[in-house]
């Protein structure tokens, strides 16, 4: 038999006060007593009453009390039913919409429309925000250009869809002219652009045995530079990277503000892979993805909550962003700005 969800185990007034607790206890970090709860609540009861409400919340695990206080504290499992089941997002303004778009200025390039995704983030919630770097095997392709230089070398121009434009050189097997190679980027353009790197490596390579049987010689020779210039160590060698901002907002926060905490969350910040691991899972995922304390695998961030949100070009997921605090984020506000961000950031990459 399945066990019982806890919103299932415990009454709509537990229900309600295990969300005026968390909502109080985000408001001002200090742990919530019978008192202050009763007064927030609404609720007629008497003092017994909610005491015993709250011991049936720290019975299944949903509330704690700190050994320095009377008052309780959600854990983990509290603020992910609270998430889950409990929270009432607050909608986004026009105003703060036209900020956002503002912010993401589609003239910018499209590392810098990353870094002003990033500051933008933790502008508005107070909290870090990282930005993954699209990773390149992942962009697809919008226009492939070749130009002509010394000898049997030619220079390979890729323009993404993210409006990214990388340069490499590759080394063909004859000296190609301007007009041969101008007709090979035209094909190869029409052949795979809205494709993405790792699906032209599979398909260069299985059509390189096709074209042994094809009598198509700009069919032969496009496919030869196509293996040049896509089979090679094109893309990043799949560590990936993000940018950051405001980690310095973080020590703010009582909970964070330890030293050893503090020096492993910069460390994370610095060293980089458990947060592109999580980043990584939640490319992965559909919408927005949020970690609340051990949820992420990761003991550096067993008092930080991660939430993130895909952004994408033309329908297609390329990265990730979203932001890092304590796990009494303001969820209601800071879920949609992660949102309108991806949108917004998506939506200026596609405009370029």
């Amino acid at each position: 038999m399945a066990a019982e969800s806890p919103e299932n185990a415990i009454s709509e007034r537990a229900q309600h006060f295990l969300k005026v607790l968390i909502e109080r206890y985000i408001q001002d970090g200090h742990p919530v007593g019978s008192r202050t709860l009763a007064k927030d609540a609404g609720l007629d009861l008497s003092p017994a009453t909610i005491r015993n409400v709250m011991a049936d919340l720290e019975d299944l695990g949903l509330v704690t009390s700190p050994h320095t206080s009377a008052g309780r504290i959600p854990t983990v499992p509290g603020y992910r039913l609270f998430v889950d089941s409990l929270l009432s997002l607050k909608p986004l303004d026009k105003a703060m919409l036209r900020q956002v778009q503002q912010r993401l200025d589609i003239r910018d390039a499209p590392s810098g429309l990353l870094d002003s995704a990033s500051r933008l983030l933790s502008s508005l919630t107070h909290l870090a925000g990282v930005v993954m770097v699209p990773k390149h095997n992942q962009v697809r392709i919008r226009q492939i250009e070749f130009v002509p230089l010394s000898e049997e070398r030619v220079l390979t121009v890729i323009v993404t869809s993210t409006g990214e434009v990388y340069n490499r050189i590759i080394r063909t097997s004859r000296v190609f002219s301007r007009s041969e190679l101008e007709q090979l980027s035209n094909y190869i353009t029409s052949h795979y652009a809205g494709s993405d790197l790792a699906g032209i490596r599979r398909r260069v390579l299985r059509e390189m045995q096709e074209t042994k049987r094809n009598l198509d010689a700009l069919m032969v020779q496009a496919m030869e530079v196509a293996r040049a210039a896509f089979v090679g160590d094109l893309d990043d060698d799949g560590k990936g990277d993000f940018v950051v901002a405001g980690q310095t907002n973080l020590m703010d926060f009582d909970e964070l503000a330890q030293m050893d905490s503090l020096r492993s969350l910069f460390d994370a910040f610095t060293e980089k892979q458990e947060i592109l691991h999580l980043l990584d899972r939640s490319l992965e995922a559909d919408g927005v993805q949020i970690f609340i304390g051990e949820e992420s695998g990761y003991s550096t961030l067993k008092d930080c909550s991660v939430i993130t949100a895909p952004y994408g070009v033309n329908s297609q997921v390329v990265g990730v962003l979203g932001v890092i605090g304590p796990t009494r984020i303001a969820y209601d506000r800071v879920i949609p700005i992660v949102e309108l961000t991806a949108k917004v950031l998506g939506s200026a990459l596609a405009s370029r």
